[in-house]
């Protein structure tokens, strides 16, 4: 094979010998490029923290590894037992009330037990869906009459735990509150199934499977408030519900009416009154009631039916959330007509900036309301709960 066996051995070994040390210098300085480009990546490595941490890593032996090393990369299972806070968790909350009925809310350091980390939790303006159903036991007071909300210890408010989150823009905004659920199954499921979840939904006390039909609700995105019974004017002719509270009986009375309504579901951001006329007008047995509901940190909408209501006069020095509905969207049973009413809605919204709307769970109410909600985004209107649009004196 290119050898010639016939030739005398020892013929070709100068060749041999040229050839060979040609060779061996190739050798040589392939070493030498190669050593110095190892030298040249060891050198980048000690330079670069990075890189030489990454290097070590991956050649440490897995039973090398330092506990440290695990720990640093693996949630310990004690992290959940770390002591936690919400955002005013580090202080102590005291709230007096004046003679003038304000209450006064004063906030001093809270020495804490304990050493080791704190994890501060913020605080969430409204639910996770997955969750909205599900009642925050923090807001939670538990009575005869039911799971009452309340101010959770960190001084979050059912108003805000419940609220429907919405953008913060501040353009033209409306809340539509759609009335009367519970009333009537087939109303309320098709109210709950078919209104847009930007809808307001508000529960009648009288109402029937309230905490199915509100969990579902809930789970659809609403936003809730529940609807309670007043004394109109007409009244005892039209009487609500045998809970209906009234002028002439005693405050502590109308206070567990109040609760027993208040206890038919959880999840929701305040209470709307039901027809009123009559109890609206009188402070004396308005103010009580008012007084309870700004102490469990809910808002209270008008629905803007009685021109002598006093819930707006008495609201402000109990710094109770407050809103007034601008108008009723269904004085008459038409859609043309609902739509001309939400059509009126939108020019006071656009002349102050936002707008408030109810209506109850009539078929004509409920079309008309998802047709036009369905097309107001389109001219810039962001619809919202109406916990977005209540004066909050909280948050001026």
């Amino acid at each position: 094979m290119g050898t010639d066996l016939h030739a005398p051995l020892g013929r070709d070994r100068q060749a041999r010998s040229r050839r060979s040390g040609r060779a061996s210098l190739g050798v040589i300085a392939g070493l030498l490029v190669a050593a110095g480009l190892l030298g040249f990546s060891f050198y980048a490595m000690r330079s670069d923290p990075a890189l030489q941490k990454t290097d070590m890593a991956a050649n440490k032996p897995a039973s090398a590894q330092s506990e440290a090393d695990r720990t640093a990369t693996t949630p310990s299972p004690s992290d959940n037992n770390l002591p936690r806070s919400g955002p005013q968790g580090g202080a102590n909350v005291q709230r007096t009330q004046t003679d003038n009925g304000q209450v006064v809310t004063t906030y001093s350091p809270r020495r804490r037990d304990g050493d080791g980390p704190l994890v501060v939790e913020a605080q969430r303006i409204g639910q996770d869906p997955r969750m909205a159903a599900t009642p925050n036991d923090d807001l939670i007071e538990k009575t005869s009459e039911g799971n009452l909300p309340i101010v959770g210890p960190d001084g979050l408010r059912p108003m805000e735990q419940y609220a429907r989150p919405w953008s913060g823009a501040r353009g033209t905004r409306i809340a539509i509150v759609v009335g009367g659920l519970g009333l009537s199954q087939t109303g309320t499921q098709t109210a709950i199934n078919t209104l847009p979840p930007e809808v307001t939904l508000a529960f009648a006390a009288t109402g029937n499977s309230l905490p199915r039909w509100m969990q579902q609700a809930r789970r659809n995105g609403h936003e809730i408030l529940v609807q309670l019974p007043m004394e109109s004017f007409d009244y005892p002719s039209n009487n609500p519900a045998p809970s209906t509270l009234v002028t002439d009986a005693t405050v502590k009375e109308n206070i567990a009416n109040l609760h027993e309504a208040m206890g038919k579901i959880t999840n929701y951001t305040g209470v709307m009154n039901y027809l009123g006329g009559r109890f609206l007008s009188d402070a004396n047995a308005l103010e009580p009631v008012l007084r309870d509901i700004a102490g469990r940190g809910l808002l209270f909408l008008d629905d803007g039916s009685s021109a002598q209501s006093l819930t707006e006069k008495i609201a402000k020095p109990l710094q109770l959330p407050h809103g007034f509905a601008d108008l009723t969207l269904d004085t008459q049973l038409d859609k043309l007509e609902i739509l001309k009413k939400l059509d009126e809605l939108e020019r006071v919204a656009q002349r102050k900036g936002f707008a408030i709307g109810s209506a109850s769970a009539f078929d004509e109410s409920i079309e008309a309301i998802q047709q036009w909600v369905g097309e107001a985004g389109n001219r810039g209107i962001e619809i919202v709960g109406v916990s977005a649009l209540v004066n909050d004196p909280a948050h001026p």
